[in-house]
């Protein structure tokens, strides 16, 4: 298996998933605009019982752009975000793919929210787009 391990930018915080991964997506919506200051976020799904933590992240709750509610979390110290947790499916974990040590190996299976995508915010042609949610064309 591939190893995934990461963590913040100052080192305070360290984390190791020991399950791979269950599935990947970058997302364009506005939520993950502002989490990551750029036109979207890379993410990788892990089940949340492979997460093991070093350190204490603060969280904060939030609406994303589905209505779902998910805590956000991140460094105290620096402000890396490092993973969401959606409320309301707690086995499952999003890992913001810049925080991973080392990100390589990651391919997304879909670009979710593309009508929300900035047109400077050029993503791989060949990777399924939904204008909206997973449900959605």
């Amino acid at each position: 298996m591939t190893r995934y391990v990461g963590g913040c930018q100052c080192g305070a915080l360290r984390y190791e998933l020991s399950e791979p991964p269950i599935r990947s997506f970058q997302c364009q919506c506005r939520d993950c605009q502002r989490d990551t200051g750029g036109g979207h976020s890379s993410v990788m799904v892990f089940a949340s019982r492979a997460f093991h933590l070093k350190g204490e992240a603060r969280e904060n709750l939030r609406a994303a752009d589905s209505g779902a509610r998910k805590r956000k979390g991140f460094c105290p110290d620096c402000g890396s975000p490092l993973y969401n947790k959606p409320e309301s499916q707690p086995e499952y974990i999003g890992i913001y793919v810049g925080s991973l040590d080392d990100a390589s190996n990651f391919k997304p299976d879909v670009v979710l929210f593309a009508s929300r995508g900035q047109a400077w915010d050029h993503l791989d042609a060949t990777v399924p787009k939904r204008l909206e949610w997973h449900g959605s064309s």
